[in-house]
């Protein structure tokens, strides 16, 4: 244990993140300091901030943290896997924080609504991710999931595996929301080709799809309010 917290034995007691916190709270500390908290411990010859200041220098900014795979967070020095997995487990839990609603059930009566429901968590994705928002009968969100993470500039999705998901939790109905790493929400032909081959599916199997959005940064397409559905 001596040989993991050897790299702050010389920086003062008030100066040490976790004490930083105790004092004057969380919003006095810098992205390295939260991010050494996380970590916990540094290694023999790095401290905890100094390993965070070298994953904030690898991803650029904490967006891009957000989209760091485990594999490229343990490809940096001092971030093995249980690292990296805190790590994982604390951006995820921001991410619920984001869009959670103070535990309001999310009630859907237009496109906007599901949008800003799914906005926060797809907006800054370097990577196309395709998501599935399930609905009750009285089109209240029930669930969500991650179907399929795409390139930078496609994301494959089979009706197969939506209705699948579909069916797990009972739905009545269903969103697909998918984003654009560009930030422009204009759909592709791919894209409306894929609404269509989803609408026929929900048809057969008696699961409507109520609509299918493109998230870019800030902005939505609904290609239900375009004519494609």
């Amino acid at each position: 244990m001596i040989a993991h917290t050897s790299g702050l034995r010389n920086v003062p007691h008030e100066e040490r993140p976790r004490e930083r916190m105790m004092t004057y709270g969380a919003e006095a500390l810098s992205h390295a300091e939260l991010l050494a908290i996380l970590l916990r411990t540094g290694t023999r010859n790095q401290s905890a901030v100094h390993v965070a200041g070298a994953i904030l220098k690898q991803c650029g900014n904490l967006r891009n943290l957000m989209d760091m795979s485990m594999e490229e967070l343990t490809a940096i020095s001092g971030v093995g896997p249980a690292k990296a997995l805190q790590l994982r487990a604390g951006i995820e839990l921001g991410r619920r924080i984001t869009k959670s609603r103070l535990g309001d059930v999310t009630t859907v009566r237009r496109p906007k609504d599901a949008a800003d429901f799914i906005m926060e968590e797809l907006r800054y994705l370097k990577k196309e991710h395709f998501v599935c928002m399930f609905l009750n009968t009285k089109n209240h969100i029930i669930a969500r999931e991650t179907l399929s993470v795409g390139t930078l500039n496609a994301s494959l999705v089979h009706p197969r595996e939506v209705f699948r998901a579909a069916i797990k939790y009972n739905s009545a109905s269903i969103i697909c929301a998918h984003n654009h790493p560009s930030g422009d929400p204009a759909p592709s032909p791919e894209d409306i080709s894929l609404t269509g081959r989803l609408a026929e599916a929900g048809q057969l199997v008696g699961i409507e799809l109520l609509d299918h959005l493109v998230i870019g940064d800030g902005r939505f397409v609904s290609l239900k309010e375009l004519g494609h559905l």
